[in-house]
């Protein structure tokens, strides 16, 4: 599921790219968060106590993680921000140790070192001067580990399902995006006519948000944040074939051979362990 969730977000950039030509980011980051909540909404009728709490402190951190992303993509290049991104790859043992007070496996570790090579290339391995908008990408990063290893936290004594989880969080984003649009402009502007425009948001409204999030809300709760991590920290590969066969650009051999490295390292380090049983004698 995972996996999946890396592929989707992978195409999203191209589909979020489209659809800010026709509205404000916060608009738009509005649009598609409330529409994925109304669709919610039947998920939230017999367990909106349990899921209110939990999904309000991650929705806070859903929104400082979109506002951050949004606003520093439009301050930096996209090599930069594709690397700094695959820097939550890294950050997140490292979360997982703070937070969770478990060290992870030496292997996720040497993993995770692997698919920062991986990403470098894969980016073309820039030298990267950190801006305002590159500051704002490596706090999305970290806010993307702090994520993962949050939602375990939160979860691991909790049963509540993921759906009411997700429409929680999506209703949290929603509002805080409406409120950051009333701040910044005079009323809501007139909806948008194009198609173009509906068909990228309603792609990302289902699969890219509604799905997403309920399986990595599902699937965390079962994994370690630091293997959940690297799965998708698949994304960047993901997103460099979409841009090949959708938008006709092409991959240098290193950024092929860098997806060879974050996916030969996502499939190590999630590998099944053979657990060594050391027999008992009466």
């Amino acid at each position: 599921m995972l996996l999946v969730v890396a592929v989707v977000w992978g195409t999203s950039y191209g589909m979020v790219k489209q659809a800010v030509l026709f509205y404000p980011v916060a608009g738009f980051l509005f649009i598609r968060f409330m529409l994925t909540f109304v669709l919610l909404l039947p998920a939230l009728r017999r367990c909106w106590r349990q899921a209110v709490v939990p999904g309000l402190v991650l929705g806070a951190v859903l929104l400082a993680i979109f506002l951050c992303e949004t606003f520093g993509v439009a301050l930096t290049t996209a090599s930069n921000a594709a690397f700094l991104i695959s820097l939550c790859v890294v950050l997140t043992p490292f979360v997982e140790w703070l937070m969770l007070r478990r060290r992870p496996e030496n292997s996720v570790f040497i993993a995770a070192g692997v698919s920062l090579c991986g990403a470098l290339l894969l980016t073309g391995g820039v030298v990267i001067k950190m801006n305002a908008g590159d500051m704002l990408i490596l706090g999305a990063a970290l806010l993307r580990a702090v994520m993962v290893c949050l939602t375990k936290k939160l979860m691991q004594h909790r049963n509540v399902p993921a759906l009411a989880l997700t429409a929680v969080q999506t209703g949290m984003v929603a509002a805080g995006s409406l409120a950051l649009l009333l701040a910044t402009r005079q009323g809501i502007p007139a909806l948008p006519q194009s198609a173009a425009f509906w068909g990228a948001t309603l792609y990302l409204v289902l699969f890219c948000t509604l799905f997403a999030f309920f399986a990595q809300n599902y699937a965390v709760k079962r994994l370690t944040p630091t293997r959940a991590s690297l799965l998708m920290g698949t994304e960047p590969l993901f997103g460099a074939l979409f841009t090949m066969f959708w938008l006709q650009e092409s991959l240098t051999p290193a950024a092929w051979l860098g997806g060879i490295l974050i996916v030969g390292a996502s499939v190590w380090a999630t590998r099944p362990r053979r657990v060594a049983v050391i027999p008992v004698s009466d």
